[in-house]
C-alpha cells in the first residue's frame, strides 16, 4: 500500500511574522522557510507506518513555488521515496490544493492520504476535508493516534469532549494532530541519499486545474497591542471596574 503525504513550505515556526508596509499581506523576503509542522507530523506517521510494514512506498507532493523542492527534500531525507513538485509561484487556496491532491493521487493510487489538519500561515483547516469529499473517501481528522487493521485503519480523534476512534476502509484520508508523535530529524547521510531520490515537477496546467483565487484579500494588519493590566486595592473596586466596563 502507498502512503501520499502533502507538504507545504511555510514560514518557519520560530519566525515572527512581519506584514508589508503596504498591508497587502505577510513579508516573505529573508524569512526562514521550513515545513509546516502538521506536516511534518504527517510524514513521521507514513514512516512509522512503513517501517510497520503496513505502508510499502512513501510519496511527498507539494505544491509552491521552485524553492519548495527543499521542503521535499526533507520530506525525502526523513524517509519518503519519491516526490511531487506542482510549482505555481501564486497563493493557492485550500479548494485548488485539494483538486489538485486528487489529480496526484489518480496517479500514485494511494491507500492512505496522510497530510496535518492545517497550515499555521493560514490556518484553513480544510484541504483535508474538502480532499475527502472530492474523492469520495472516509476521513480521520484530528488524529493523535493511528493502527492499522487489517485492510482497515482505526484512527482516535481528538474532539471537543474527548478522544473518538473511527474505523475506516481504504483508501482513506487522515489528518493529523499535534500529539500524534514526535518527528525525527533527517540523519547527514539520509540527507544525502535524498538528493539522489526522484522529485518530479508538474504544473497545475498539467492536471487540468485551475488555480484561479476566489478570495481577495483586502487587508492584513498587526494585531492590536495589548493594553497592560491594572492592578486593584481590593475586591470592591474590582467589581465597580467591572460595573464601569458593563461586565458585571
Amino acid at each position: 500500500m502507498k502512503a501520499l503525504v502533502p507538504v507545504k513550505r511555510v514560514i518557519d515556526y520560530n519566525v515572527k511574522p512581519r506584514v508589508k508596509a503596504d498591508g497587502s499581506g505577510v513579508d516573505l523576503a529573508n524569512v526562514k522557510m521550513s515545513m509546516n509542522p502538521f506536516d511534518e507530523i504527517a510524514v513521521e506517521e507514513a514512516i512509522r507506518l512503513k517501517e510497520s510494514g503496513a505502508v510499502s512506498e512513501i510519496v511527498a507532493v507539494s505544491i509552491g513555488p521552485a524553492k519548495a523542492a527543499e521542503t521535499l527534500r526533507t520530506a525525502l531525507a526523513m524517509g519518503a521515496d519519491s516526490a511531487v513538485l506542482v510549482e505555481t509561484d501564486d497563493e493557492v487556496e485550500p479548494l485548488a490544493v485539494a483538486k489538485i491532491l486528487k489529480a496526484v493521487a489518480a496517479e500514485v493510487e494511494p491507500g492512505l492520504i496522510i497530510l496535518g489538519k492545517q497550515a499555521i500561515d493560514d490556518d484553513s483547516n480544510q484541504t483535508g476535508q474538502m480532499l475527502a469529499a472530492l474523492m469520495e473517501l472516509p476521513q480521520g481528522t484530528f488524529a493523535s493516534k493511528v493502527e492499522m487493521d487489517g485492510d482497515h485503519v482505526k484512527v482516535t480523534r481528538e474532539v471537543d469532549g474527548g478522544l473518538e476512534t473511527v474505523r475506516l476502509s481504504t483508501p482513506a484520508i487522515i489528518t493529523t494532530d499535534l500529539r500524534l508523535n514526535e518527528p525525527r530529524y533527517a540523519s547527514l547521510p539520509n540527507i544525502m541519499k535524498a538528493k539522489k531520490k526522484p522529485l518530479e515537477t508538474k504544473t497545475a496546467t498539467d492536471y487540468g486545474v485551475d488555480i484561479a483565487p476566489r478570495l481577495k484579500t483586502l487587508k492584513v494588519s498587526e494585531p492590536p497591542v495589548r493594553q497592560a493590566g491594572v492592578k486593584v486595592a481590593d475586591v470592591d473596586e474590582l467589581v465597580a471596574k467591572l460595573k464601569a466596563m458593563g461586565v458585571a
